[in-house]
C-alpha cells in the first residue's frame, strides 16, 4: 500500500511539474496574443495574407480565418470560417485546402513558445509550420484542380452555438482550457507508468521505431511523438522539456521530434475539427502524415553543422 501511495505521489508531482513548465509559456502567450486581437492585429494580419490566398485557389475574404487560426487557435479559425461561409460559396476542394491551412499552422505564439522551450527556435516553426503550410496546401491545390476532384460546393454539416466574446467570457474559457490540460498531463502520466509496468511502452517502441528510423529520430522520442502526434504538440512538448531536462533525449532528437509534432500533431482532435467544416480526409491527415515524414526526413539528413545552428540549448530554459 505505501508503494502504491509513493507511486501516486510521484506522478502526481511528476504531472504538476510539467504542468507549471507549460504554465509559464502558455499564460503570457494567451494574454499577447488577446492584446493583440483587441488592438486590430488580426484584421491587419488577415489583410497581409490576402494575397496568398488566390495563390491557393482560395477566396481573399478567408485570409482574416486562417490569420485568426495563427495568433489564437482553430476553434477561433471554425468561429470565423462560418461567419465568412455565409457569404462566400466554397468547394470541398478549397475548403480541403484552407483546413490544411490551418491544422499544419495555427496558435503559433503559444505553440511557438512551446517548442522553444525545447530548443526549436521561433525561425525554424516559423519556416515549418507557415512556410510548409503554404507547400503543402500550394500542392494540393494543383493536385485537385488538375484531377477535377472535390470541385463541388461544400455542406456545413453543422453551425457553432453563440459564445461569449467579452473578456470575462475569453478568461472563463482560458481557465477552463488550461485546467483541463493538467489532467490530461495527469492522465498521461498515469498512462506512461502503467505502460511502463505492463511493457507496453517498450513494446510500442519496438513497433515505431523503423519508421522513426528513417526520419533520422532515435527510439528514446518514439513514446513522446506518439503522444504528441495523437494529443497535441504542447502535450508531447511538455513531456519533450521534462525528458530533455534529464538528459534522457539529445538536444538534436528533440528538435527532429517538435519539428514533427509542429506539422503534425493532434491527429484525433485537430482532424475531427476541420473535417466538420467540409474538408476532406486526403487533406488534412493522409497528405498531413506523408508531408511530416518528407520534411523531417530531409531535415534529419542535413549535415549536423546545419542542424546546430538550429538548435537552443534547453535545459536552462
Amino acid at each position: 500500500m505505501t508503494r502504491t501511495k509513493t507511486s501516486i505521489f510521484e506522478i502526481f508531482r511528476e504531472s504538476a511539474r510539467v504542468y507549471f513548465t507549460l504554465l509559464k509559456i502558455l499564460v503570457p502567450a494567451l494574454i499577447i496574443v488577446k492584446s493583440l486581437e483587441l488592438l486590430g492585429f488580426t484584421l491587419w494580419l488577415g489583410s497581409v495574407l490576402a494575397p496568398l490566398m488566390g495563390w491557393l485557389g482560395l477566396p481573399e475574404a478567408v485570409s482574416i480565418v486562417w490569420a485568426a487560426t495563427l495568433l489564437t487557435n482553430i476553434y477561433t479559425g471554425m468561429v470565423l470560417f462560418f461567419e465568412v461561409a455565409r457569404s462566400e460559396t466554397l468547394t470541398v476542394a478549397q475548403v480541403s485546402v484552407l483546413g490544411t491551412l490551418m491544422i499544419v499552422a495555427h496558435a503559433l505564439p503559444v505553440e511557438g513558445a512551446v517548442a522553444q522551450k525545447v530548443g526549436v527556435p521561433w525561425w525554424l516553426t516559423l519556416c515549418l509550420r507557415i512556410g510548409g503550410s503554404l507547400v503543402l496546401t500550394w500542392v494540393l491545390h494543383q493536385l485537385y484542380r488538375a484531377g477535377g476532384w472535390l470541385q463541388y460546393p461544400n455542406e456545413l454539416a453543422w453551425q457553432p452555438e453563440y459564445t461569449d466574446e467579452s473578456l470575462a467570457g475569453w478568461a472563463l474559457v482560458q481557465i477552463q482550457t488550461l485546467t483541463m490540460i493538467f489532467f490530461v498531463i495527469l492522465a498521461l502520466m498515469t498512462l506512461l507508468k502503467l505502460f511502463r509496468l505492463l511493457g507496453i511502452e517498450r513494446l510500442l517502441h519496438l513497433l515505431l521505431y523503423p519508421f522513426l528510423r528513417l526520419l533520422g529520430v532515435s527510439q528514446a522520442a518514439a513514446n513522446t511523438i506518439v503522444i504528441g502526434a495523437m494529443l497535441g504538440l504542447s502535450f508531447g512538448a511538455g513531456l519533450l522539456i521534462q525528458e530533455s531536462r534529464t538528459g534522457k533525449l539529445s538536444p538534436r532528437d528533440a528538435l527532429l521530434a517538435v519539428s514533427f509534432l509542429g506539422l503534425c500533431h493532434s491527429l484525433i482532435e485537430d482532424t475531427l475539427l476541420i473535417l466538420l467544416l467540409g474538408a476532406d480526409l486526403s487533406a488534412v491527415l493522409w497528405a498531413r502524415l506523408l508531408f511530416a515524414f518528407l520534411v523531417i526526413g530531409l531535415l534529419s539528413r542535413l549535415p549536423a553543422r546545419f542542424l546546430k545552428h538550429g538548435l537552443q540549448p534547453a535545459n536552462n530554459r
